[in-house]
């Protein structure tokens, strides 16, 4: 074998590409529409009403390259998502080329592109057979949560991933309003009640997972669920810590997301996993846990486990998908190197990242992407912008002062 091309990464550092677990990667179009809110107001009172009107194919696109530029520029190469106009998102993954996991949000009121759960989920069977066989994408199913999604259409969307051997979303235990809700209309904790209905599998990944019990963790060990633990998203919506170490402990999958950057509000993850790390040291008052190795881990293999490919991605190995990152070490912050799992977790951002592949194929040369326009995408996303900003009391009257100055 002989390569077209070849990279000097000679003082740099290379590491497998890094994997988002959660996002909903349209949802770049509403960063910073609505911030410091609990998450039920944030959702109900904002989210919802400005996704109902602007949610649409052509914004999809949009917000879906904006998020895909901030992730190869920040390392990541593979993210699980799940929203509304799938097929969309799949058209820009396949052009741009970058790895993902897309799954059509199941829910049970009319969505922008859906007018009902039963709709949604035909949806969902049509696009897996529309995409079966890309070799970079995988189309999978979700279900929004326990509190917006019936039992029956959650076991159904279950069945349906099931039946086709594929990764099934869903957003757990977020909120303790949402355990609490839980307990009082099942007498369970919302991790039980899942498994009661069977929606629990080796399959699934558990989004935020943040308020379980001993109990909830060994249900989710013996069903071998993964989690997306979702840091900087549960402590700027005050929703609490995910249970980290007591997961690695039990044997649990756990991976790293951003969430969506409505909530975060950046898809940066070395910037998400060091959050993660202080955060579990400071919960639990012993600097010990998550070290700087297991964090790295969370981001790389242990993302790829959560998502049913640890034999294709998440590590450099003979074998595996060229799935690389090559950072710039040529920083004052990233000298001097007495141990390079602390250097990469505590010190590296994403901002050091210089190349990136995708199956081999470059996506970052020399911090440029090769596949996106950013400039015209700035304009489109601005112009954008302006239109939501309107709907917004709030936002109209902050940009009216901004334009006075």
């Amino acid at each position: 074998f002989v390569a077209d091309q070849e990279i000097n990464a000679s003082g740099k550092l290379v590491l497998p590409g890094l994997i988002n677990t959660h996002t909903h990667s349209p949802m770049t179009i509403f960063r910073g529409y609505a911030d410091d809110l609990h998450l039920k107001e944030w959702l109900y009172d904002h989210i919802f009403p400005i996704e109902s009107e602007f949610v649409t194919p052509e914004n999809v696109r949009t917000g879906t390259r904006l998020a895909i530029a901030e992730m190869l520029l920040s390392g990541t190469t593979t993210f699980n998502d799940m929203y509304y106009y799938v097929d969309e998102m799949a058209k820009v993954v396949d052009q741009v080329g970058v790895r993902a996991v897309l799954t059509e949000s199941l829910i049970d009121f009319s969505v922008p592109n859906s007018p009902s759960p039963e709709h949604a989920l035909q949806v969902s069977e049509d696009l897996i057979k529309k995409w079966t066989h890309h070799p970079l994408i995988t189309i999978g199913v979700s279900a929004h949560a326990p509190y917006t999604t019936s039992p029956e259409v959650i076991k159904k969307g279950k069945e349906l991933a099931d039946k086709y051997h594929l990764p099934f979303n869903i957003h757990v235990a977020e909120t303790r309003g949402e355990y609490d809700l839980a307990q009082k209309e099942y007498g369970m904790t919302p991790v039980q009640f899942l498994d009661s209905i069977g929606a629990l599998g080796s399959n699934v990944i558990a989004a935020h997972s943040v308020h379980l019990t001993p109990e909830d963790i060994e249900i989710y060990a013996r069903r071998g669920v993964g989690v997306a633990h979702n840091p900087q998203c549960n402590m700027k919506l005050a929703s609490g810590v995910a249970p980290v170490p007591a997961f690695l402990k039990a044997g649990v999958k756990v991976g790293i997301g951003t969430d969506g950057v409505a909530s975060n509000n950046d898809l940066d993850l070395f910037d998400e996993v060091r959050s993660a790390a202080f955060i579990h040291k400071l919960n639990s008052q012993n600097p010990t846990v998550l070290d700087a190795r297991t964090a790295l881990e969370l981001v790389t293999i242990g993302g790829a486990r959560v998502l049913g490919m640890e034999e294709k991605i998440g590590s450099l190995e003979v074998g595996k998908r060229a799935d690389i990152i090559i950072l710039d070490m040529d920083q004052p912050h990233a000298h001097p190197v007495y141990n390079i799992y602390s250097l990469i977790i505590y010190s590296l951002r994403g901002s050091d990242v210089e190349t990136v592949l995708v199956d081999g194929r470059l996506m970052l040369q020399n911090r440029k992407l090769v596949t996106l326009d950013l400039d015209r995408l700035y304009d489109k996303v601005e112009q954008l912008a302006r239109q939501i900003a309107e709907k917004s009391p709030t936002l109209t009257h902050l940009n009216n002062k901004l334009r006075k100055l």
